[in-house]
């Protein structure tokens, strides 16, 4: 499963690259890849799950996004039934959270250093394989989600060190972020850094200045919620007239245009919408190949960006 050489233009398996191709730490992929949390909305129907995850390799997909507290590592087991050797898949995972049933979120902080480890060590189980390409370090300050309290207020600098001892033990290959602020970004950077993910879309661009700095130390930029919308306060792209407008006059929907937009927006950035679909999530490798003109992406740029009211866990 892990990330080879695979062309510029295609894919280990020979299909064209969505959206072309994008560099994730030292790795190769297409700029159009797969998020997995949705997966366990096809918890008992395994068979559908595998083919879903196999359909996106045929188009071109190989960067997955997954995390152990996923379904309670479902998704990384599903993953390990789907992904072949020969796919030559990047697999990025995360940790500080964990799955739980009690409470109104599936998962709950984890950010402690022995944590982290534990959660790199459980992801390695499910996942069946020796080193995770990637691991990106969750962090509670900043986008959406829980916020860090009591001994789950753990220092950056405590995290990173754990990490970076997984990563020379040869459990990790790359480290990565997950909502994080610009600051914390800029004090991580000694660590080295392979990707950023946070919470980014066409009407939620509080990030730009983060985004600005990735594309100067060379990090994939991997937004969430990328179409907004996915939580109470994320304002949804899709919404937006301008969005529908470009979208009737190129005749596609108006997700391909939120996506396309992100696309043609930063050469840095890497998309992983997920879904559950077959349907969907061929309309999200589409919009690789959606094309934007000057004027389109002139009308799309002057949509506002509004400041997120997020309702905290």
């Amino acid at each position: 499963m892990l990330a080879g050489t695979p062309s510029p233009e295609t894919t280990a398996t020979g299909v064209p690259r969505p959206g072309g191709a994008g560099l994730l730490g030292t790795h190769t992929v297409s700029r159009v890849g797969y998020g997995a949390m949705q997966l366990p909305r096809l918890a008992n129907d395994r068979a559908t799950a595998v083919a879903l995850v196999r359909r996106a390799i045929e188009l071109g997909v190989d960067h997955v996004d997954t995390a152990q507290f996923y379904g309670s590592g479902l998704v990384n087991e599903l993953l390990r039934e789907a992904l072949r050797p020969g796919d030559d898949v990047l697999i990025v995972s995360k940790v500080g959270a964990e799955a739980t049933s009690e409470g109104p979120h599936p998962f709950r902080l984890a950010q402690r250093p022995e944590q982290l480890r534990a959660g790199v060590e459980a992801n390695l189980a499910t996942l069946g394989i020796e080193q995770i390409p990637i691991v990106n370090l969750r962090r509670a300050a900043h986008g959406p989600g829980l916020r860090a309290e009591g001994d789950q207020a753990v220092s950056l600098d405590d995290q990173l060190a754990v990490m970076t001892e997984l990563r020379d033990e040869g459990k990790i290959g790359a480290i990565g972020l997950s909502s994080m602020s610009v600051d914390e970004v800029r004090q991580a950077l000694p660590a080295g850094i392979a990707c950023v993910q946070n919470a980014y879309s066409l009407v939620a661009r509080g990030d730009e200045e983060l985004l600005a700095l990735c594309a100067a130390e060379g990090i994939a930029f991997v937004p969430y919620f990328p179409l907004g919308g996915a939580v109470p306060g994320l304002p949804k792209v899709t919404a937006e007239e301008p969005v529908r407008a470009a979208a009737e006059a190129i005749g596609c929907t108006p997700s391909q245009v939120g996506l396309a937009w992100l696309l043609h927006h930063d050469p840095h950035v890497l998309l992983i919408p997920g879904t559950a679909t077959v349907d969907h999530l061929e309309a999200n490798v589409a919009a690789g190949s959606v094309t934007l003109d000057a004027a389109t992406l002139a009308a799309l740029d002057a949509v506002p960006s509004r400041e997120a009211n997020f309702q905290r866990g």
